[in-house]
């Protein structure tokens, strides 16, 4: 997997944070990520809720022997409003550096629209294989920490969630396989097991490795657990296979 697979499994994470009620609400979520069992990665999680606005700030950080290959440390932030239960943002943001390499991604949004989207430096793209994202790609879309957080009215793994990051747009498709208990700080439960399935839709180059990887991998999972003072399932764990091993995205402490 390449750098922007960590990133993703990174992003991902970053969903676990949960949604306030009509009160001022600090909350901080800490995570492991790691590669067959091994740590390469912490992540950690600062929500600030307000009434009706949000704001999820947070740092990723590489770690172990992941950390003496290729240092790496991303950073990424949401703001906007909740509304019937959904966060809808405002503005997204997300940059990296790993070794030498940096990029920096900023959205706007708008009615569930995309208003803005900027990313420095820009990649280099072959127009031959490049599927680019066009005007329709970029309506009523959400972006990757806001998307995940599901309101628990809803059915939390029947479901597709159209997300745009900044440069690609794709569809994340859940289904529902089953419950099973799941304990850390702060939670210990039953969670949903969604079953995840990555479509491609725009913003990607046609036969790049691990686009065309996950796009066939039909065994990802996603487990939410539900942070019931708000109401919301939130993601507590990811599992992504690979050729080296699963890669995985854990709560270290939810709530609390």
């Amino acid at each position: 997997m390449g750098l922007r697979a960590w990133i993703a499994a990174g992003t991902i994470a970053a969903v676990t944070a949960s949604v306030a009620g009509a009160t001022e609400v600090e909350h901080v979520t800490d995570y492991s990520i790691r590669l067959a069992g091994f740590p390469v990665a912490t992540a950690s999680f600062r929500s600030e809720f307000d009434g009706r606005r949000y704001t999820i700030s947070g740092r990723m950080d590489s770690s172990g022997l992941a950390d003496i290959l290729s240092s790496t440390h991303g950073r990424t932030s949401v703001s906007g409003t909740v509304s019937d239960g959904k966060l809808r943002a405002n503005r997204y943001s997300m940059s990296y550096r790993s070794g030498k390499r940096a990029r920096a991604i900023d959205v706007t949004f708008r009615n569930g629209n995309v208003a803005s989207a900027s990313i420095r430096p820009e990649r280099r793209r072959s127009p031959e294989n490049w599927v680019p994202v066009r005007a329709g790609d970029m309506r009523s879309v959400v972006d990757p920490i806001s998307g995940l957080i599901i309101p628990a009215t809803k059915n939390v793994c029947s479901k597709t969630l159209p997300i745009f990051d900044g440069e690609s747009r794709m569809d994340i498709r859940l289904v529902d396989k089953g419950t099973r208990p799941f304990s850390t700080k702060g939670f210990d439960g039953e969670v949903k097991v969604c079953g995840v399935r990555f479509v491609p839709k725009a913003g990607y180059r046609k036969g790049r490795r691990d686009v065309e990887y996950l796009r066939k991998l039909t065994t990802m999972e996603i487990w939410f657990a539900k942070a019931d003072p708000v109401d919301v399932y939130a993601p507590v764990f990811v599992r992504i296979p690979t050729s080296l091993g699963p890669v995985t995205v854990s709560a270290t402490r939810f709530g609390g």
